[in-house]
């Protein structure tokens, strides 16, 4: 397991991303950094950890075939082995709050942001950047945050914790790889925060009722609405309120 060890870089996936284009690294080349100034989450928004508390690390996975359908089991297969590695240092109550962002409680200890570079011959060239709060205990100012410490009672080896998540990684990606998707699939949709429990929503300004059906290969949600039809949205397209 090859790990680049830094002390603080604006952005893990930008760097290890500037790093594939001037050096040959080996697949699952890990970017892992104690403190990240410019960390980034699902469109734009901002990554913030308290310095030396948390993992924030990014990982290369080359050599991966997926039809332009079926992307989104990267991040499926992602999110998963996050929860696997959790769930072997017995952290509870876990759940996947669509697309990818990890909950303990009610409460988010971890998110992903996955760049994909996608060649001629269908290989998916992709920078896999994961923040999770381990030992972190103070989040004033931010009251659906949570970490493992605060979760488990107890402060946890950031460096167990982070080839756990990476060798289940490389386990569920050898899956994909074989074209055995099916389980990661059906975890994820186990681990699916609030579905088949009406919850509001919010599109474009408008409040409204759905229940989560599904998470289709795509990444997009299906909710069943208040007039028995369902409907598919995109990935930030709407906000569970919760």
């Amino acid at each position: 397991m090859n790990i680049i060890k830094l002390s603080a870089i604006a952005s893990t996936n930008d760097y290890l991303k500037s790093l594939s284009t001037t050096q040959y690294l080996e697949n699952f080349t890990i970017v892992v950094a104690e403190h990240q100034t410019a960390g980034k989450g699902q469109m734009g928004a901002k990554w913030d950890v308290q310095p030396g508390k948390n993992l924030t690390f990014s990982v290369l996975v080359k050599d991966l075939l997926l039809g332009i359908n079926e992307i989104f089991n990267l991040n499926a297969a992602v999110a998963v082995s996050i929860i696997e590695a959790l769930e072997e240092n017995n952290v509870k109550d876990l759940a996947i709050k669509w697309p990818n962002d990890i909950l303990a409680g009610n409460k988010k200890i971890g998110g992903v942001l996955i760049e994909n570079s996608i060649k001629n011959n269908g290989e998916i060239f992709s920078v896999v950047g994961i923040g999770l709060n381990v030992n972190q205990t103070d989040f004033e100012g931010l009251p659906k945050a949570s970490s493992v410490a605060v979760v488990t009672g107890y402060e946890h080896d950031k460096t167990v914790l982070l080839k756990a998540i990476v060798e289940n990684l490389q386990r569920n990606v050898a899956a994909l790889l074989h074209k055995n998707a099916a389980p990661i699939w059906t975890k994820y949709h186990k681990k699916l925060y609030k579905k088949g429990v009406p919850m509001p929503f919010e599109k474009d300004g408008q409040r409204f009722m759905g229940i989560i059906q599904d998470v289709n290969s795509s990444g997009n949600l299906l909710l069943l609405l208040e007039d028995d039809t369902v409907a598919e949205f995109k990935i930030k397209e709407l906000q569970m309120l919760y």
